[in-house]
């Protein structure tokens, strides 16, 4: 019999705010928000837990963060100085496996399967990588732990800031059952709005759904939820990973004719990337969008800068241009998309600073 996987998931807590509050005393206890101009078109990279109160989240209009809270601090990115706190953290985890798969600068999956420190205990593990993160940084990280990548990463955030949770085999289906559909890998909002008219709020409402219905509503990917209802989740942890592309897209509940409906979809979906691109510390050269028709055709339409771009205000004026390009309008559709891709090899690795924001 194959032995069990151990996979741990550590997260920083609200990474960059938190270093801003470290570095700066008098903003600590104070609502952070860390990204772009609060009077511009900029997005929010990462909120502290004082911010957060206030509904502030990474992804949203920094303009709709000032809104909520005008009181709080608002700051541009020091990249170069995460960046370093990063690799500190990757020397720590790196003390416990090879295995390690950075998702970003703050975030990273550990295959521990094999590890014999701590007796071999992925959860003593977890906690002493904590333990040594907090001496190293002064900053809080979050860890999970199971047997997948699916349940580990939902573990680091339950118990945030500064958790650890373990969810065991034994635990896991019944975990899983509780989830809410929206807290699934893969299921974006659109996504969830669709299994909700379904009928799909839960795991458990998920796990009665047989293969061959879901893979007819939602594809190929309905496979990938029908494995994850009961639990199953083959992906490897892969530390020679590298990122293509960065993407968002949404399928709407009744087709779209409207173009201008359409352009204000599309700028939400860039903004959504200039928010993962941010996190990633990320700027690419190509910019692209998707349609995809009432009959399912699908089309592509892209631009490619001169230089990598990442920043909202810099994308979105192409969007008229590369949407005038298809037929959209003039046919119905059910999909749009916006993918950023062409990174540097440098920038696919995470460690070049560019001009995020």
């Amino acid at each position: 019999m194959a032995q069990q996987r151990k996979i741990i998931h550590i997260d920083m807590d609200a990474f960059y705010a938190a270093v801003e509050q470290r570095d700066f005393p008098k903003y600590r206890g104070k609502p952070v928000v860390v990204g772009g101009d609060p009077h511009g078109r900029g997005v929010v990279a990462t909120a502290s837990y004082e911010a957060r109160r206030y509904g502030i989240h990474s992804a949203m209009p920094a303009a709709h963060a000032y809104r909520l809270c005008p009181q709080a601090v608002f700051l541009r990115p020091r990249f170069e100085v995460y960046r370093q706190v990063s690799r500190e953290i990757q020397a720590i985890l790196r003390q416990f496996s090879e295995r390690i798969e950075p998702l970003s600068l703050d975030e990273a999956y550990l295959g521990v399967t094999d590890c014999d420190l701590c007796h071999g205990s992925a959860t003593l593990m977890a906690r002493q990588i904590k333990r040594l993160i907090r001496e190293k940084t002064q900053l809080s990280a979050s860890a999970g732990v199971s047997y997948n990548k699916f349940l580990a990463k939902l573990a680091s955030d339950q118990n945030k800031p500064d958790g650890l949770c373990v969810i065991t085999p034994e635990e896991g289906p019944a975990f899983i059952q509780r989830l809410p559909i929206g807290k699934f890998h893969g299921v974006g909002k659109a996504t969830e709005a669709r299994m909700k008219a379904l009928g799909i709020h839960t795991g458990a409402d998920l796990l009665v759904w047989p293969l061959e219905r879901l893979v007819q509503h939602f594809g190929k990917v309905g496979a990938f939820y029908y494995q994850l209802a009961r639990g199953i989740d083959e992906r490897p942890v892969e530390s020679a990973r590298v990122r293509k592309s960065l993407g968002a897209e949404t399928t709407f509940a009744e087709d779209l004719s409207d173009s201008a409906e359409m352009l204000e979809q599309l700028r939400a979906l860039t903004a959504e990337v200039a928010a993962d691109l941010a996190k990633r510390c990320l700027a690419g050269r190509t910019l692209t969008i998707k349609v995809k028709y009432d009959n399912f055709e699908q089309v592509t339409r892209s631009h490619t800068f001169p230089r990598p771009l990442s920043r909202v205000e810099d994308m979105v004026p192409h969007l008229p241009d590369l949407l005038a390009r298809t037929e959209a309008g003039r046919r119905r559709v059910r999909l749009l998309g916006v993918t950023v891709s062409g990174f540097d090899e440098e920038e696919e690795r995470g460690w070049r600073q560019l001009a995020l924001f």
